[in-house]
């Protein structure tokens, strides 16, 4: 058995019987969704006619956000229908973040994901699901895939039935019949502008999309439900800029170790390197919807997740540097000691940097985060976010140390290694604006690139963050009376750089709509 739904637009009226149903039948608070029906307008005049799309969980057979849900609670039964277990969830959002086609929610009473299962308790009992009894034309169908001559195995097979973004491999199981593109492709018709649609509401103005090049020019939307577009905010972006301080100092202390013994810089690559970190695993959980659970993520975990993998890593560092502390209080260290502490931190704080990339990766629905050049460039923002954090507690670093050796060996080497990471930086995220070639990836390049974002890029990202960091650096190695405080300077404009630009890129993965 594997269940699959036809919607037939040859039939539909766009009377919302199926999304009264679906409310009624599951208690789907006010202000959340899970199957609505889209209106779109096309022509002009008399010759304009309405299109209705109606939307939903694509019951996919690959499904993205059972692969990212650190907990199982999103996961897929024997019989194909993607199912979700509102007791394991901690609303960390992945999910929504994973599915391409809008269909998941935070429940703003349970404060836990959910969505369309295919009212899985009535098929149970030998029942259609909800949205299928109540609609008055037939317009939805439900079926065995596995049986040929079922209905809607017959319809995909001879009828021209179509799904949603067969190009990112997620293979759903509602398959669309007689559909206008228009409703079923974010980018084909003018976003909704507010008006007496009570119910609906319009994207932020920066972020709407023009329509696909070729599409009809008056397709616009003439009814639409209001959608979560930015699940992920603040606090992640600070945990992105936390964890790479936190990385970065590690890795940046490590190499130290190896090159130049157990006292190049002392205690602080591994205090920093704990704060960092344990900064970033609490702005984690302080951005669950659901942070009382946070303990199901170690104890009951979906090994697939991401989540859960960077969790272990993110642990794992974190031992790593309070043994690291530990050792340096104890007295001299060992050679083999010091060789383990610098090979671990480099390891474990590049993969603390880098598995965010593979997280990202597994949101299927933000094609920007699909990029290649993410786990690398995260690695490169790590080292130089160690190193400039570094160099701006020259106090810390330099205790015990006398004045000379600092000035000549410590704060120089932090100089010497900020600047290359300063150019390698700046070219990775000149290939995160360019390489991109998924419509909507371009879409957010674009945001980035115009108003207030553009402003923030080319003045806080490339002038503040690099350029100006690579001049006082310039100046540094120039005045030596001066050096100590031209490269602390280069630290901190590096630093809030690197912030600002994380800030950016989460932002506008999230910008382009998906239903």
């Amino acid at each position: 058995m594997l269940w699959g739904k036809l919607i037939d637009h040859d039939r539909c009226i766009g009377c919302h019987a199926c999304s009264v149903a679906c409310k009624s039948e599951h208690r789907v608070p006010l202000g959340v969704f899970r199957t609505w029906v889209k209106q779109v307008e096309k022509g002009r005049g008399q010759a304009t006619r309405r299109h209705f799309g109606v939307l939903r969980c694509n019951q996919c057979d690959r499904p993205p956000c059972v692969a990212i849900c650190p907990t199982a609670a999103m996961h897929q039964r024997t019989d194909g229908i993607v199912d979700f277990d509102r007791a394991l969830c901690v609303g960390c959002k992945a999910c929504i973040q994973a599915c391409p086609y809008d269909a998941i929610y935070i429940d703003p009473e349970t404060h836990t994901a959910a969505k369309c299962n295919f009212c899985a308790h009535r098929v149970e009992e030998g029942l259609v699901p909800a949205c299928v009894a109540a609609c008055p034309t037939d317009a939805l169908l439900v079926s065995d895939l596995e049986d040929p001559e079922s209905p809607v195995a017959r319809a995909v097979a001879r009828e021209g039935a179509v799904v949603r973004k067969p190009e990112l491999g997620t293979q759903p199981k509602v398959f669309y019949k007689g559909a206008d593109a228009s409703v079923l492709d974010p980018h084909a018709a003018r976003p909704l502008h507010p008006g007496m649609w009570g119910a609906s509401r319009a994207p932020e103005a920066d972020a709407t999309p023009a329509p696909r090049r070729g599409a009809p020019a008056a397709a616009r939307v003439a009814y639409d439900v209001p959608r979560e577009r930015g699940p992920w905010g603040a606090r992640i972006s600070l945990y992105l800029f936390a964890k790479g301080i936190g990385a970065g100092a590690l890795m940046v202390g490590g190499l130290a170790l190896l090159l130049r013994g157990p006292e190049a810089l002392g205690q602080v690559p591994p205090l920093l390197g704990l704060l960092g970190l344990l900064a970033t695993l609490l702005l984690l959980v302080s951005d669950l919807e659901r942070p009382d659970r946070f303990l199901l993520v170690l104890f009951r975990p979906q090994p697939r997740s991401w989540l859960v993998r960077g969790a272990w890593v993110l642990s794992a560092a974190v031992a790593l540097a309070a043994a690291w502390l530990a050792a340096l209080s104890l007295g001299p260290v060992a050679p083999w000691v010091r060789t383990a502490l610098g090979v671990g931190g480099i390891v474990l704080g590049a993969a603390a940097a880098g598995y965010t990339a593979l997280l990202f990766g597994q949101a299927r629905g933000r094609l920007l985060w699909q990029s290649p050049l993410l786990l690398p460039h995260l690695v490169v923002q790590a080292f130089l976010a160690g190193a400039s954090s570094l160099a701006v507690v020259p106090g810390l670093v330099d205790a015990g140390v006398p004045s000379e050796a600092y000035w000549t060996g410590r704060l120089l080497s932090l100089g010497a290694l900020m600047a290359p990471l300063l150019g390698l930086n700046v070219a990775c995220i000149l290939g995160e604006l360019w390489i991109h070639g998924t419509e909507d990836a371009r879409l957010a390049v674009r945001w980035m690139q115009r108003g207030p974002q553009g402003t923030t890029l080319t003045y806080g990202v490339f002038i503040l963050g690099h350029i100006f960091p690579a001049v006082a650096l310039a100046f540094a190695f120039i005045a030596p009376d001066g050096f100590a405080a031209g490269v602390g300077l280069a630290g901190v404009a590096a630093l809030c750089g690197l912030f600002l630009w994380d800030d950016l890129y989460l932002r506008a993965g999230q910008v382009p709509p998906l239903s």
